[in-house]
């Protein structure tokens, strides 16, 4: 209504200006939860146009979305509940809201449930940490995810998992979760170093190679390495990852080795006891 008129309510800007508010009016919507009231602004020169509920809209069953976008964008149920009131003018319990959420939980675990296809050529093994509240208290968690790649070379999230600390037996429960989704086989798994996960996924997954993805293992040779020999030490290391053969990238192992060991261990002793993972490409 503000930018309809011109001018922000009580302003003197409006005084005379041919137009100004009239009130609310109420109307009874139809949603997937029964009817909601809300209150409809109005001016005297009965031309506004409402925006998120048209004149004559008498269903807002997509209003389930907006508050559903809402709350995956972090915003709690009173939030909701004051947003809602704010924009819409309707009165929204915050019981009405939470059963609307909860539905975003049955898609998730039906989602998270639903049948894999039996071989994945290559799959991917990442997560991304989060600070939550949780009983009054914030605490570290991780979300791990699974990204799988068919034999069309269709990309497919497969699976999202939370937790707090990462081990065999975590990743044992993933692993086995695939399998018990229709997975049989997977040639390459690339994961970041994850604990546990390259023991667990070869106990369910007996065939898979393992490959450590190499953008984190340079990130964490190159924090060791002065800024004025990172470059040089970058040229080395390229020429090992860039090889055209794996022969080829044992040489210029070899050479990084015997060129920056003496002077920095911790940037090149990764490169050779994870050796066995990072040539399978």
């Amino acid at each position: 209504m503000d930018e309809h008129l011109g001018y922000v309510k009580h302003s003197p800007v409006g005084d005379h200006s041919g137009n100004s508010r009239n009130g609310k009016t109420k109307k009874k919507l139809i949603s997937n939860y029964g009817q909601v009231e809300v209150e409809i602004p109005r001016d005297r020169n009965g031309d506004f146009e409402p925006i998120a509920v048209k004149k004559h809209q008498r269903n807002i069953s997509s209003f389930d979305d907006k508050i559903i976008s809402m709350y995956a964008k972090g915003m709690s149920v009173r939030d909701i509940q004051s947003h809602v009131q704010e924009l819409y003018g309707a009165d929204l319990s915050p019981a009405l809201i939470s059963n609307i959420t909860d539905k975003v939980m049955e898609l998730a675990t039906e989602w998270q449930a639903r049948p894999l296809q039996k071989i994945y050529p290559i799959i991917f093994f990442d997560a991304i940490h989060y600070k939550v509240k949780e009983n009054g208290k914030i605490v570290s968690k991780a979300s791990y995810t699974c990204l799988g790649i068919d034999l069309e070379g269709k990309k497919d999230v497969l699976g999202i998992w939370i937790g707090e600390a990462e081990g065999a037996k975590f990743w044992l429960k993933v692993c086995t979760e695939l399998q018990n989704r229709g997975v049989k086989d997977v040639l390459i798994a690339c994961i970041d170093g994850l604990k546990g996960l390259p023991d667990a996924i070869k106990m369910v997954f007996p065939e898979v190679e393992i490959q450590l993805c190499i953008i984190h293992m340079i990130r964490n040779s190159i924090k060791y390495v002065p800024y004025n020999c990172s470059k040089e030490f970058m040229a080395d290391l390229k020429a090992i990852y860039k090889s055209s053969t794996e022969e080829l990238a044992y040489q210029n192992l070899e050479k990084l080795q015997k060129k920056w060991d003496s002077k920095y261990a911790l940037a090149v002793k990764p490169w050779i006891v994870h050796w066995d993972n990072l040539k399978t490409f």
